[in-house]
């Protein structure tokens, strides 16, 4: 009797045994499954947002440096787009200060400059901050003489107060537009529709604008306006400089090492 019981004792401990190895089984097939699809998930994403394979590194560089120089037409480009981001915030008109949004050359020098700061390309930092001086100087006096002699022009509207009011929103449309626009630069065959959406989004001549007019009108204006504007000019540079550092763009080495 006591050797059945024993008999019986085993065999359920066999049974056990094997349930168990069978759950185990089970477990170690559904984690296998499991990590294959997350395997399959991570390469997918990976392939989904990789761009440096379409990465064209030299005419990125070369384009960049391109957009630098400001003189000749660039700049009556700019006067002109001044003039007509002027209009279009004293006539409170959001259409024309977009017009005038799409054909400012503002955006190249501070492309320019962080592209030098990631490549250690130090005479093109310097053009780049030379023209962009150049540039904000000329865009001031340009809207000064405009709201200081235009008839009406003293006016109020509110295109003109909302840009003297920045706040974390303006850091992250500034930040994440030059990161798509850089992104776009580095690609082959440029994207043109990117470029056009990051002028209107960033909007880089409106501030300026506004601040000509605080010029002739309001000092406390023309601190907001530029404000505005530098945090602008600061993230648009910083995306640029984050996106190119990751596409790993080559290091410019000098002879001289402390240069």
């Amino acid at each position: 009797m006591s050797e059945e019981n024993k008999f019986n004792f085993s065999e359920e401990e066999v049974k056990k045994e094997q349930k168990e190895k069978v759950v185990e089984q089970s477990k170690q097939a559904v984690k296998k499954d499991a990590q294959g699809l997350l395997a399959s998930i991570s390469k997918f994403l990976s392939e989904l947002l990789d761009f440096r394979d379409d990465t064209d590194r030299d005419a990125t560089i070369q384009a960049i440096k391109t957009d630098i120089p400001f003189k000749g037409a660039t700049a009556w480009i700019l006067v002109c787009s001044i003039f007509i981001a002027s209009i279009g915030l004293n006539a409170d008109s959001t259409a024309v200060v977009i017009g005038a949004m799409l054909i400012s050359p503002l955006m190249g020098p501070i492309l320019g400059v962080g592209l030098s700061i990631a490549i250690n390309d130090i005479d093109t930092l310097k053009k780049s901050l030379i023209n962009l001086a150049t540039m904000i100087v000329l865009s001031l006096m340009t809207a000064f003489l405009f709201f200081k002699f235009f008839p009406t022009a003293d006016i109020m509207t509110n295109e003109l107060f909302g840009r003297t009011k920045p706040d974390l929103r303006d850091v992250l449309i500034a930040f994440f537009g030059g990161a798509a626009l850089i992104i776009a630069r580095t690609k082959r065959g440029t994207i043109a529709s990117v470029i056009f959406g990051v002028a209107i989004a960033t909007a880089l001549m409106p501030p300026l604008c506004t601040a000509g007019y605080g010029l002739a009108h309001d000092l406390e204006i023309f601190m907001g306006a530029m404000y505005l504007f530098t945090i602008n000019t600061i993230f648009i540079a910083l995306a640029t400089f984050l996106v190119l550092k990751i596409l790993r763009f080559p290091m410019l080495k000098y002879a001289n090492s402390k240069r």
